[in-house]
């Protein structure tokens, strides 16, 4: 007996396994969909994170009066930066995307902290980053529908 790698799928009354083969056209433009979305999201975190790094001084005048020291602008952006790369690269995207939740949980509680009402904006990104992933991979699709 020989184990696939990627689980096969079927419809309960017709045994067919359940691809996007069926409707090519939905799968190529959920693909697309996603892509468009993670891209726009990466580009902006890769920005910030980027940024952050090379104390570009907004973002560390920021983190300042936000309560956290200077000096963390490069470690944090280091992180961003990390957490979105692997959020673009297909394979750890899922690992990706749960790191990204959490840098962007901890915005959010920032922005929460300090009676910010800009902490939508983290909780907005935090969505798209997986409505993103969720249309550009099946498993993460075939996963939530099991």
């Amino acid at each position: 007996m020989q184990i696939s790698a990627t689980p096969q799928l079927s419809h309960a009354t017709t045994g067919t396994p359940r691809a996007a083969a069926s409707h090519p056209a939905a799968g190529r433009g959920m693909l697309l969909a996603g892509r468009i979305i993670s891209g726009f999201v990466a580009l902006f975190l890769l920005a910030d994170g980027v940024l952050r790094t090379a104390h570009f001084a907004p973002y560390v005048d920021g983190l300042v009066q936000f309560g956290y020291p200077a000096h963390l602008a490069t470690p944090i952006g280091v992180t961003l930066t990390v957490c979105t790369l692997l959020y673009l690269v297909p394979r750890t995207a899922v690992v990706g995307a749960i790191l990204l939740t959490g840098y962007l949980g901890g915005a959010t509680a920032t922005h929460v902290r300090v009676e910010n009402p800009f902490y939508l904006f983290a909780v907005a990104f935090g969505v798209l980053v997986w409505a993103g992933l969720y249309l550009r991979e099946p498993r993460l699709r075939a996963l939530l529908r099991a």
